[in-house]
Parts: C-alpha cells; structure tokens; sequence
C-alpha cells in the first residue's frame, strides 16, 4: 500500500522539480506514514509514501525488477493489494524461472514483484489477470515509456495532469495540485463539473474540480512517452449474461424463476441452488485472498447483510477478528445494536464508535481536505470516526461495500416492476401522464409516480444520488447550463447496455457512476486519512463473474431485494440480519440543520463563503431558512452547497485551514 506520486518531464529533470515532487508528498503522507522518499532518472521521478503490508521488511518502492539481461529494467510504484499474487508468482515461475539466474525470478516475498514480472512476460493484458485493488505505474527505462494503470472497480485513485513540462499523477489530487507550475497549467476551476457534482452530489470520472486535472478511469490503463499525452486504453467492460426484458409470464414457463407454492413462497430449483453455491464459494474464496497480510485484519460490521457477511467469513480465518461499527444517539439513525447482536453471533470481538453532533461539525474541514473533491455524502463523516477507532487496533480493514450494485441491493432497483405498466401505456398516454403528475401538488401521494413512469430509464434513473432538479439547479448556479446535464455522464454508459433489462441496466450505470464516485473515494478516502488499508471482497473479478450471470429475478422481486446473495448467505449470515430491509447509513442531517446541532455553522458557512460568483447565497440562505421552518426537506441540497463551499474554502480560496495531524501509529499492527 502506498501514496504514489510521479513525474513524467518533457525535458531533463532538473533537481528543483525533484524537490517539488519530494516536497508534494507531504499533501498524501497519511496515506503511507512508514516510509517516504523519492528515486529518478533523466526523465522519470517517482515519490512514494509507504504503508507496509506484505513482506514489511524488503518490499520498499520505488520497486526494481528486470529480466536477466537487465535487472534494473523496470521502476514501478504501486498503490494497493493484489490478493492472487502467490498464484501469479507461482505461475510465472512456471513459465519462466529457467531465463534467470539459479531460478529465481523474485527478490522479494512481496505482491509488488507480481506486478511488474506479468507486465514484462504479459504486455498490458496483464492487468486482466489482476485480482485486487491497484493503482500503479511503471517506468521502462529501455523503451522510455511509462504504464499506468487502475484496478476494474475504481477502489485506488489516480489524478492525472499534463501539460508542456509533462505528465504529473498521484493518488492524491492535492499533491497533482502542488505541480502544476513546472507543468506549466492554471488551477482554474471547471464548471461543468461544479454542474455535475451539484446533480449528482460527487465530481463523475474522469472529472475533477479543477480542469486541468482528471482522473484515470476504473478499468483504464494508459500508456505515456516523453513528451506526448496519455493513451488510454479501457480493459475493463462488465459482461452481464442476461435476456432481454420479456413478459413474466414467459420467463416463468421458461423456468427462469423458482417456483411458487400456494402460499407464495418460492421453492428453488436444483440449477438455482446451484447457483447459490457457486456465489458462496467465490465469496469465501474472496474473503480468504483478502485476508493475506503480514498485519492484523479487522472488519467493518454494520447491521446490514453485506459487512456481516464478510465478518462472518473472515472469521473462519482469524477467529480472534476485532468488528468495528459506528452510529448516533438519536434513535433511528443507529444500527449499533444490531451490528453488536451479529458480533456476538460470530464469536467477534466488537468495538463501537458513537459519533456525537459537535464532533461532527468539528471534523468537516479536515475531512473535506482529505476528500480532494467534494462528496456530499454524509455518510462519510462516521465512517471517517470508524476508521479513526479502528487504527487504533488493526492495520487492514475488510468491508462489504459493492454488494449492492453487484447483486441488486438498493431499493430503487424494484422501481422496474412498479412502473411496468406504464410500459403497456402508448406515447401520448404516458406523456399525459408525467404532466397530471407535475400539475399535481408536491408531497401529494401518485405524483412521483405518474412523472417517473412518464419517462424512459435513460431519463428518469442517473445513479443512486438524486438532489437538484432544473429549477433548483437555476435558482442557486449563477452559471447554469441545461446541456451540462446529467446525460453527459450516463449517456455512454446506457449506450452500452441497450436491450438488456431494467434492472442490470441501472446496476451497470451504478457501477461507473455512484459506486466510483462516492462509495468507494468515501471509502478510500477515510480509511486512508488514518493510514488504515480498506479491503472489499465483494469487489472481485471471480464475484463479480458468478454475480453478472444472474437474471434479474434473481435479484430483485416485489417484496425483497438481493435475492440470490441472501440464498447464497443463508447459513452464513446470522438470521437477524439475513433477511432485514436496508437501512444504508443514515445521517440525522435533517434534524440537525434545523436545530442547534448544525443551523448556526451551516448559516456561517454561507455567510462567510466567497463563492458568491459561482452561487446565489442569498437563496441557498432561504433555503437553508426554510428548511428550518418545515417548508421542505431541503437537507440534503444543503449539504451538497455547504460541503463544495468548505471545499472552496480550502483549495481555492485558502480561507479554511484544517489542522491535519502528523500521522504516528505503532508500527507492529
């Protein structure tokens, strides 16, 4: 694990760069408390900060790896973990170890080796072969050229930036940032991707908030001369097996679904329980790859099925797992005792954080420092706290995210089968429809429905995240632009997935939208802020083989979501937590916008904010006032504004300065 940094120079580098790069690593220390430094040649200078995982002692970076005839071949530093690595060790060993000296392709015990070694025998389909979470960059001094590449999912970040003194990328955009004068290209802000992340409530890949910085997408790999642009290359593309979405009755005689006793229970056929076995085996198989560490593995355990699964799983691997969970006072908005009751279930060991308002309040600048780019989700500012807890007492952390978009887990994912009728309706009776609905009062019970079911999915269904409308987005952009809608980003992705069913559909557009955008930089981005590593299972090229090859009724149904996964769990997964309704992580933001907790700093923040070129202040105040008074639920649009103006605060108009600890953690966790 590491924070990575690079410079790639047009011309020769010249030690003043190499001390920028050197002083840029300051701004991703957390990210790697155990080791720090800087290795060039004439053109290539790479920074790293070390969080040491696997093989502590020899697997130091920039790592250095070549064939017999040139040893010293490669430089490569590397972000993340690759939980296959003894295999592709093993394999390439196989294939190869008689072209080296006494047999022995490998100098260390370390997963880094793995990396480089496929990409000299195997070129750039060796990232393919991957299983694990990757962010990493090789330097090949004999063709002069430099590869990066990221893992499929988009779980290790990776800025970029080129301009006429060269290519810059880290794993931290605040270090891209500290560069861009011997890039030689402004920090100018770009409002195309202020729109979007107001829509969509985080900054979409390859966006950033800055325009001359993007981000390397999930599933990309790149290729970067002296002197030229980035190449990129996308090798990563789901491949969901499904049928067009046909009548029920036809899949119900092709023997597509269970079937149904009398009482309506659904009895599995032998192909179907089948099926559950295959997903349970690569879960397990899953857990145990990521459980390699030469440091203590905890658990994230919330009360939902996903984390308890992965603890439960874990545990047949380290039955001493420490469980980590975080919640509120106010009831409603805890699932601690839930996540205790499945603790003590699974024999773990449970450590509970409770997050009260003022710490809330206190941890927001920092936390949107560690962000690089605002997500305004709530929900990170806990696991921020969890994450804090869980340093305390173990290095690497496992968690459940990407269960969800893999295996039909959100709520909305039903919304298919209630607006199937309307699919029955002709044009002009749906158009009629959507504007009954509109002329209908807000808050009246039929009115969302007979607007959504007016429209097609690519217009009604842009990921998980829904905050402004048009309206809204006018009364409070001082430059709103209709075309920068949120088409721009979707429309690609449903491009890709035309005639399959709904419901992968908006699985497939989650995938490379709010689960890259805000789940998994929430998750990075606050384990790493307490040098803590973060693992998913879930997130694994054999899950995810086992998961694309289901049909939407093994997903979702009218009564229940995740259908497979919780057939596949059974047995695994305590009973309590099998077969609850997802809670998510809810954040009592509603309520403390309008009382003490939060109105007055929020208040102050509009106030105190020179955003006023890009906002309408005085109506997001209203707003703000209104919510206080009950009008609206306006929570969740306010947050989205306060957190881009603490944003603005920080890096633009260096106003706000968090106070960002040193990071010092004992060494033998």
């Amino acid at each position: 694990m590491c924070g990575l940094l690079g410079f790639l120079t047009a011309d020769p580098a010249t030690t003043e760069v190499v001390d920028q790069v050197y002083d840029a690593l300051h701004c991703q220390r957390h990210r790697g408390p155990d080791e720090k430094g800087t290795w060039h040649d004439e053109h290539m200078i790479f920074g790293f900060n070390r969080l040491s995982i696997i093989d502590i002692e020899h697997s130091h970076q920039p790592l250095r790896w070549g064939p017999a005839e040139n040893p010293q071949r490669y430089a490569m530093t590397f972000n993340g973990e690759i939980y296959n690595y003894l295999e592709l060790r093993e394999q390439l060993a196989a294939e190869h170890a008689s072209e080296f000296p006494d047999g022995k392709i490998f100098a260390t015990d370390g997963d880094g080796e793995s990396i480089v070694a496929a990409f000299h025998f195997w070129g750039p389909e060796a990232v393919r072969k991957l299983r694990g979470m990757f962010a990493f960059a090789i330097w090949d001094t004999e063709k002069r050229e430099l590869f990066l590449a990221r893992d499929p999912f988009g779980i290790k970040p990776l800025f970029i930036a080129t301009g006429p003194g060269g290519t810059a990328f880290a794993s931290e955009k605040k270090s891209v940032l500290e560069l861009l004068g011997p890039l030689g290209v402004s920090d100018e802000l770009d409002p195309r991707a202020l729109e979007h992340y107001t829509v969509l409530q985080y900054v979409p890949e390859p966006e950033s908030l800055h325009k001359n910085i993007r981000r390397l997408e999930s599933g990309t790999y790149a290729t970067i001369e002296v002197g030229e642009e980035p190449k990129a290359t996308r090798y990563f593309r789901p491949d969901f097996r499904v049928r067009p979405f046909a009548p029920a009755t036809a899949r119900r005689a092709a023997g597509a679904w269970p079937r149904r006793l009398s009482s309506g229970r659904r009895v599995d056929t032998d192909a179907a329980q089948a099926r559950y076995d295959e997903i349970a085996a690569a879960l397990e198989d899953s857990v145990a790859k990521h459980m390699r560490a030469d440091v203590t593995v905890g658990s994230f355990l919330s009360g939902g099925i996903d984390s308890t699964a992965i603890a439960a799983l874990a545990m047949r691997h380290n039955p001493k797992l420490i469980t980590f969970t975080t919640g509120f006072e106010r009831e409603g908005y805890s699932e601690v005792d839930v996540a205790a009751e499945s603790a003590e279930l699974i024999g773990a060991r449970h450590i509970v954080k409770v997050v009260s308002p003022a710490e809330f309040a206190a941890a927001i600048p920092e936390i949107v420092w560690y962000l690089d780019d605002p997500v305004a989700d709530p929900a990170l500012v806990p696991l921020y706290f969890v994450a804090k807890e869980a340093r305390k007492h173990v290095k690497v952390v496992l968690s459940g995210e990407g269960a969800d978009e893999l295996f039909g887990g959100y709520t909305i994912y039903r919304e298919p089968l209630s607006l199937k009728p309307f699919e029955y309706l002709p044009a002009g009776l749906r158009r009629l429809a959507g504007k009954l609905g509109e002329a209908m009062p807000d808050g009246r019970r039929g009115k969302s429905l007979l607007q959504r079911g007016s429209l097609s999915l690519e217009d009604r269904y842009y990921g998980n995240a829904r905050s402004f409308n048009d309206a809204q987005l006018r009364s409070v952009l001082r430059e709103f632009r209709p075309e920068w809608t949120h088409q721009d980003v979707t429309a690609p992705i449903y491009a890709q997935s035309a005639g399959w069913d709904p419901v992968t559909r908006m699985q497939h557009l989650d995938l490379f939208t709010w689960l890259r955008g805000d789940i998994l930089v929430k998750a990075d981005k606050m384990t790493m802020a307490n040098s803590l590593e973060l693992r998913v299972p879930f997130l694994d090229n054999e899950v995810m083989r086992v998961a694309q090859g289901l049909p939407y009724e093994q997903k979702i149904s009218s009564d229940t979501s995740k259908y497979a996964l919780r057939r596949a769990l059974d047995g695994i997964v305590p009973d309590h937590v099998l077969h609850r309704a997802k809670l998510g992580f809810p954040v009592p933001l509603r309520h403390w916008l309008r009382g003490t907790e939060l109105y007055d700093w929020a208040e102050t923040q509009i106030a105190e904010s020179h955003t006023d070129h890009l906002l309408n202040k005085p109506a997001i105040l209203q707003m703000l006032r209104d919510h206080r008074a009950g009008v609206a639920d306006h929570s969740r649009r306010l947050w989205t504004l306060l957190v881009f103006m603490v944003w603005h605060g920080i890096f633009v108009e260096d106003r706000i300065k968090p106070e960002i600890q040193e990071p010092v953690y004992p060494v033998s966790l």
